[in-house]
């Protein structure tokens, strides 16, 4: 009767460890917004734009979301509905538009960055500001190869295009970490970046 305990000890100690390893570290983010998010009641709905925001042609070489990418969308829509927005049936229209993007690339153990970047998006415009969401901030370096991860998201009024709320998330992650596991880096990004949302405009936080 006992050998069951035994077995479940290691397994308790070992999913701890587990627990701890995947840990992502903290995450730099950006916002950018104007006085319309104060003002979305519960119920509010948005619809994702199925064009990546940004670049991806530059970026993957393609113009249709990676697997991912819909990995980004799954952990970005949680949030959003925590908010109290809701999505809106398909084919149907909404007061919001939601346009989604992402970048992942690799630096060098110097702490440069490869000229190799998988993703898609990654820039969110300039929205408030006329040098954009860019942050000087030191992701990464070190002995062991980093991956930069970035969420960008966008939220515009649908009828006029017009940006509403903005925001960048970044952090760094050794590469064989599992910690740099797409789905575990898409939620914790998407969590950081709708922090107290929709955050002070213009300030970048760290969250932990």
């Amino acid at each position: 009767m006992k050998r069951p305990l035994f077995v479940a000890l290691p397994l308790a100690a070992a999913l701890a460890l587990g627990g701890c390893a995947t840990a992502v570290p903290p995450v730099e983010v950006t916002r950018f917004h104007g006085n319309a998010p104060a003002g979305w009641a519960p119920g509010t709905r948005y619809t994702i734009d199925s064009a990546p925001l940004g670049d991806a042609a530059a970026m993957v070489g393609a113009t249709q979301p990676s697997l991912e990418w819909s990995g980004y969308r799954a952990a970005v829509e949680r949030q959003l509905q925590l908010q109290g927005l809701v999505a809106a049936d398909a084919g149907a229209r909404a007061p919001l538009r939601v346009r989604i993007g992402f970048d992942r690339s690799e630096q060098e153990a110097a702490g440069k960055r490869s000229p190799v970047s998988v993703g898609v998006g990654g820039s969110t415009g300039s929205y408030g500001s006329g040098v954009g969401l860019g942050v000087g901030i030191n992701l990464g370096g070190g002995p062991r190869r980093m991956q930069d991860l970035q969420l960008s998201v966008r939220i515009d009024d649908a009828a006029s295009g017009q940006a509403l709320w903005e925001g960048r998330a970044l952090t760094a992650v050794p590469v064989k970490a599992p910690a740099a596991q797409p789905g575990l880096a898409a939620a914790k990004l998407a969590e950081a970046l709708f922090k107290d949302f929709p955050g002070e405009s213009g300030r970048t936080i760290s969250v932990p």
